[in-house]
């Protein structure tokens, strides 16, 4: 080519051609491409050598013959196809079309294995037959040999540089390696070519979707279906963007346009399951994941997404059940292994809990979520040094709640701290806040400077700390930083331990001011009971929180006063029990720093008592004496068997004896308060 012009190597190349010498004609056409790749007489030339040649009477069957079967295949009659095409490969062994309907008809009933050995049939007979190539690499994408999938596809496009089809399915091939900048860009190439393909504007939206360019992927999938209105793939897939951005009513209506043009559309009834479930519909969750199973029951996601429900339901022994079915189904499946021990945890078996998270991990060994739950469960057995260093990997998780500090500033311990700037950055609820704060005044021991980013509502009470700690809204610059950690991480860099937990009877203190403020308001001669009975309406309240109704049997003690320590879920409860609670007006808490009246009012009562939330924290980091009431199996930080807490020593645990129990832990707070008056005298 170097020394033919243009004109000159397409001559020569047609010249080659017209004596059959095809592979010489190929390299002189693809060396033209090379260098001009729109130059359409080289793209003519290599089209026509690929076209497959008109079979003859003693090498393939006669052209009504192979419509027949073509027109079998678009009818949807594969098993007829594969019948027929099977007879006619024996009489026609050397027809590649015949082998290549075969092997299409194979793929769509998912026989990988054959439809890759009759294309393979196809490739020995016709090495240049684009399509071939293109179905080969198809079938290798379904088998999971994504890389030779994707040597085919280049392969079929050094044959036939305007092949659509294969761009596509290289795409779809990439974004399965999670290379989506690279299935993009394919996907671009097939429009280029065929700029009204519905598909590739599918699986664009798929894509986009997957790199988080949510409105990117809506329109692509938009575009896709108007050319194709009765696409429901892409109504599939634009519900799952809507979902991904919360709009959880309109993915549903998505999903019923699928479901309309595709009633027997299982991944639609899969995705709307999920839906209902983020809504905490858990039933009509249930229902859309069982219908998707009665469509393919070898549907092993829909089985592990019920026994999530199922397990938000406090179903546990039927979750466990139905994640066991997921893993007959598919052993190696890690996701049900992980939720498996989940269901267990929860019952309190955190021996089987750990050995799933160990299955699981074995099957998946960088899985954050296995590494973190398994952390959950050893802090919950009072492993704590374990148990941190395990939940460090919740740094790592898909859906994380801090980022994890940056290389140049992790503290290795062996980092000198004196008069180092440590930053620490807040994570997770404001309890998790109030319970972790402790680890703050130990860096400062350690001689560092600590500045601590966290929400401006609790810098007022925060800056009760005995240290000098810096509290602020915003990240500092990198100057300003030679070590950085998130808060929860402190735990994990102290080695903390049952034994080593910094426990002062105090560590934050109630402003001087209200605590006077509130006692003016206060009665003086009873024996005053702050009470909290439900935290914010979330996934993780499930369980915790118990209706107002249970203090009754406490009011009605004589000289005992009922103080509400409760804003926000729950607190019209107030207004539907028949005894008497007192509650404030407006101005408590009602600024924008949290918990200062809150705190001072605590000082004034007697006793807390309260459900699993942030007031439990807040109660026991001040000291005041504190009882909590507990579901069966609690959050980690209680962990199981035990009545007092180390991480506050003012505080009484009360545990539900069997899930859902609340009246056995009253009659026990009951007696206990009873004691505790007539000790009062």
């Amino acid at each position: 080519m170097a020394k033919l012009s243009v004109d000159q190597a397409l001559l020569k190349a047609k010249s080659h051609a017209k004596k059959g010498q095809v592979e010489e004609a190929q390299k002189l056409y693809q060396a033209v491409l090379q260098a001009f790749p729109k130059n359409k007489r080289a793209q003519q030339g290599l089209a026509a050598l690929n076209k497959p040649k008109q079979p003859a009477a003693t090498q393939g069957p006669p052209q009504d013959t192979i419509n027949q079967l073509i027109n079998l295949y678009n009818e949807g009659q594969l098993a007829a196809v594969v019948e027929q095409a099977n007879i006619l490969t024996a009489q026609y062994p050397k027809a590649f079309i015949i082998w290549n309907i075969l092997g299409a008809a194979n793929r769509s009933l998912g026989r990988t294995a054959d439809a890759a050995y009759a294309f393979k049939r196809v490739i020995d007979l016709n090495p240049t037959y684009a399509d071939g190539l293109n179905n080969m690499g198809n079938a290798l994408k379904d088998q999971g040999k994504l890389e030779e999938a994707i040597a085919f596809y280049n392969k079929a496009l050094s044959f036939k540089p305007d092949h659509a089809d294969a761009y596509n399915n290289m795409g779809v091939a990439l974004k399965n390696q999670g290379k989506l900048d690279e299935a993009i860009a394919s996907y671009n190439e097939a429009l280029s070519l065929k700029p009204d393909y519905a598909e590739v504007f599918n699986n664009m939206g798929v894509a986009l979707k997957d790199q988080g360019n949510l409105d990117q992927a809506i329109a692509s999938l938009e575009k896709a279906l108007s050319l194709r209105p009765d696409y429901a793939e892409a109504y599939n897939n634009i519900g799952n963007a809507l979902k991904d951005q919360g709009k959880l009513d309109e993915a549903i209506t998505s999903y019923n346009k699928a479901m309309s043009l595709k009633p027997d559309y299982a991944e639609a009834h899969f995705n709307m399951g999920n839906a209902f479930k983020d809504q905490d519909k858990l039933d009509e969750a249930i229902a859309s994941l069982e219908k998707a199973l009665s469509l393919r029951p070898d549907y092993t996601e829909a089985y592990n997404n019920i026994g999530n429900a199922l397990k938000n339901q406090g179903k546990l022994d039927e979750a466990i059940a139905t994640y066991n079915k997921a893993l007959s189904l598919k052993p190696d499946y890690a996701e049900a292994h992980n939720n498996a021990g989940n269901a267990l945890k929860d019952q309190g078996k955190l021996d089987e809990a750990i050995a799933s998270y160990n299955k699981a991990l074995s099957l998946k060994p960088d899985y954050a979520e296995a590494y973190d739950n398994m952390g959950l469960a050893h802090l919950c057995k009072g492993s704590l040094e374990e148990g941190f260093n395990f939940c460090e990997w919740r740094l790592r998780k898909k859906k994380r709640t801090a980022t994890p500090a940056r290389a140049k500033f992790i503290w290795t311990r062996d980092k000198i701290l004196k008069g180092s700037q440590f930053f620490v950055y807040e994570e997770q609820g404001l309890g998790d806040i109030i319970q972790f704060c402790r680890y703050l005044p130990l860096l400062e021991q350690k001689g560092a400077i600590v500045n601590f980013k966290v929400t401006p509502k609790l810098h007022a009470l925060l800056q009760t700390m005995k240290s000098k700690v810096h509290l602020t809204a915003s990240f500092p610059n990198e100057n300003e930083i030679d070590i950085e950690a998130p808060l929860m991480s402190l735990p994990h860099l102290f080695n903390t331990e049952l034994e080593t937990i910094p426990s002062a009877k105090s560590y934050l203190a109630a402003d001087p001011d209200k605590v006077s403020k509130w006692s003016n308001r206060l009665s003086k001669d009873r024996y005053k009971i702050g009470i909290c009975w439900q935290g914010s309406k979330t996934n993780i309240d499930v369980g915790r929180s118990f209706p107002l109704s249970h203090f009754r049997g406490i009011s009605k003690l004589s000289d005992v006063e009922l103080i509400s320590l409760h804003k926000g879920d729950g607190e019209d409860q107030i207004r539907d029990v028949d005894f008497d609670v007192t509650t404030f007006r407006a101005d408590f808490d009602d600024g924008e720093d949290a918990f200062v009246d809150t705190a001072a009012v605590m000082i004034n009562c007697d006793l807390i008592i309260t459900s699993d939330t942030a007031i439990a924290h807040l109660a026991g980091a001040l000291g005041c004496q504190t009882w909590v009431a507990l579901k069966h199996i609690p959050d980690w930080r209680w962990m199981l068997d035990r009545s007092d807490s180390p991480w506050y020593p003012t505080m009484t645990l009360f545990r539900q004896k069997t899930p859902g129990d609340w009246a056995c832990v009253f009659d026990a707070i009951n007696k206990n308060l009873r004691i505790l008056l007539d000790q009062r005298g």
